[in-house]
């Protein structure tokens, strides 16, 4: 039985698969679809209730791969389009996901923001924690906050924007979103973290962050693994192509 390259939902929407091996799928997650709703006024375009009700009503994509359990080991945001890896058991979540708590899991974003970064590449290390005032938003919080680290580089440059590469190596909620931010730089499109003038001027309702590359070590294969997104949509869409 031929297994399509992609998973479709019962709304119709068409997931395309990446990568998949014994334990694993790589999807295209794309933008609007949560992971991890915050309340459930948010469940509407809930990723994993849709992957589960697909695994249970037995739809072709899964049933051709007789697959009964499919669970993301990692968070993107909502607004966030890219890659996400899931596990096909439960045994492959338990060790998958402790490569990516134990930081053993390597992690490229691309990002458009505002304005020009005057550094090239730089790191932020400012500490993050929730802001109480507004659910579903972070802080920085040097005295309260969790550890986050990450590592940015200038790829282009544009009139007022530019696409920078992102390799966060913890995993904290928004951490790209809050670092680039606090430099000056938010993302374009980000409703959360850039100034409203901003989002009407990028002329885009998207946010412009996608997860484009993961790398590790597979714990089952004791082989290294490579997983890539496709980019180029995203940079013509973002005038970068």
């Amino acid at each position: 039985m031929a297994k399509p390259p992609h998973i479709e939902l019962a709304d119709g929407t068409q997931i395309p698969i990446l990568y998949e091996d014994r334990s694993v799928i790589a999807i295209d997650k794309p933008s609007g679809w949560m992971l991890a709703p915050d309340s459930w006024e948010h469940t509407g375009r809930n990723l994993q209730l849709a992957l589960n009700s697909s695994l249970n009503t037995g739809d072709f994509w899964a049933r051709s791969r007789n697959l009964k359990f499919l669970r993301f080991i990692h968070r993107l945001d909502a607004d966030t389009s890219g890659l996400l890896l899931l596990a096909k058991s439960p045994g492959a979540l338990r060790a998958l996901s402790a490569l990516f708590e134990t930081r053993r899991v390597e992690k490229l974003y691309l990002a458009v923001v505002c304005g020009i970064p005057i550094k090239t590449d730089w790191t932020c290390n400012l500490k993050l924690a929730p802001e109480p005032s507004v659910v579903g938003r972070m802080k920085v919080n040097e005295h309260a906050g969790k550890d986050a680290e990450t590592h940015f580089e200038v790829l282009r440059v544009g009139q007022e924007s530019a696409l920078v590469a992102a390799r966060p190596t913890t995993g904290r909620t928004h951490q790209i979103r809050v670092h680039l931010a606090a430099a000056g730089h938010p993302v374009l499109g980000d409703p959360l973290y850039a100034p409203k003038n901003t989002m009407q001027s990028s002329g885009h309702p998207d946010l412009a962050l996608r997860a484009v590359r993961l790398s590790c070590q597979d714990p089952f294969q004791q082989r290294h693994i490579r997983i890539e997104a496709p980019t180029m949509d995203f940079k013509k869409k973002w005038g970068f192509a």
